[in-house]
C-alpha cells in the first residue's frame, strides 16, 4: 500500500516555482527524478527535494498543475506542510506577477514587506 501523498497546487509555471524554492533556501534538483518514500516505493517527479532522512518531497506535473508528493509520516522541513505550501505558493505567486508585469512592460516602483507576511507590490509602464 502506498503511503504517498499528492497534494494538489495552483502552480502551473516550473520557472517560477523554481524561484520560489530558490527564494526559500531549499536545495532542489530539476529532471524526471525518483522521490522516495516508504520500503523504497517511488514517484517521479519534475522537482524533487531530499530530505536527510531519505524521504523526499517532490513536484509532479499532473497535466494541468504541479501536485506536491511525499509520504507525509516522513515529512522533515522546519515548516509543517500547510506551512510550507503557504510559503511557496507566496513566492510562486511572487514570481508569476513579477514576471508577467515584465513580459506586459511593467517595472517594479514599489515592494513592501507587511508585518502579516504579505507582500505589496505596485508596478507601472511608462507609455509614449
Amino acid at each position: 500500500m502506498s503511503h504517498f501523498s499528492n497534494i494538489k497546487t495552483q502552480i502551473r509555471n516550473l520557472t517560477s516555482l523554481k524561484a520560489a524554492l530558490n527564494d526559500l533556501g531549499i536545495d532542489w534538483q530539476e529532471g524526471d527524478r525518483p522521490v522516495r518514500g516508504y520500503q523504497g516505493q517511488t514517484r517521479t517527479a519534475q522537482i524533487v527535494v531530499a530530505q536527510e532522512n531519505n524521504y523526499d518531497i517532490g513536484f509532479s506535473w499532473n497535466g494541468n498543475e504541479y501536485e506536491l508528493i511525499a509520504d507525509l509520516q516522513y515529512w522533515q522541513q522546519p515548516l509543517t506542510v500547510e506551512g510550507f505550501l503557504r510559503k511557496v505558493s507566496q513566492g510562486y505567486a511572487y514570481h508569476t506577477v513579477i514576471n508577467e508585469s515584465s513580459q506586459q512592460g511593467f517595472q517594479v516602483s514599489e515592494q513592501q514587506k507587511n508585518a502579516d507576511g504579505s507582500i505589496r507590490l505596485v508596478v507601472q509602464r511608462w507609455s509614449a
